[in-house]
């Protein structure tokens, strides 16, 4: 997951839970641009930030679980998220922080968030225009759906051999 358009189609569809990818957005975006960024301003924390706040604020149930952390300064700023998958050595790096974690989304803090409400339902069109707005999430989509292709080959390969042996 890349956007909050596929967020919203998730939900509107019932999804139970959505995995946005940290660390995947922010590489996509460190390599278009050239720049570096903190963790404030990473364009994945960001992205992660503006789901939780939107599924919250319009009573969606789905979960939201980040994922692919690069730093645990990711994992701080999003401290209060639903769910987050996180690596082992992230874990450790964590366990043996001293510094604090404060809890950084709350559902409770959306009621006075000014965030409207879009919906994709039976509007198909609208999805695919508001979608294709947002580059880098065309762009880590078709890569992402292109190497499960890819494994998919890898696999079918694989167990072919295995039955004929």
């Amino acid at each position: 997951m890349f956007s909050l358009v596929q967020a919203i189609a998730g939900a509107e569809a019932g999804a139970y839970l959505i995995s946005p990818f940290v660390g995947r957005i922010l590489d996509w975006y460190k390599a278009a641009t050239k720049k570096e960024y903190t963790k404030e301003e990473d364009p994945g924390v960001k992205s992660v930030q503006q789901i939780f706040n939107y599924y919250k604020k319009h009573g969606y149930n789905t979960i939201v679980m980040g994922a692919s952390f690069r730093t645990i300064g990711e994992i701080t700023e999003l401290a209060g998220c639903d769910y987050l998958t996180i690596a082992p050595n992230l874990l450790e790096q964590m366990y043996n922080s001293q510094d604090p974690v404060p809890k950084k989304l709350a559902a409770e803090d959306t009621a006075k968030l000014d965030i409207p409400k879009r919906s994709y339902l039976n509007d198909e069109s609208k999805f695919r225009f508001d979608f294709n707005e947002e580059t880098m999430a065309v762009h880590k989509l078709s890569e992402g759906i292109s190497k499960f292709a890819a494994d998919a080959v890898t696999l079918k390969a694989g167990l072919k051999e295995k039955l004929q042996a």
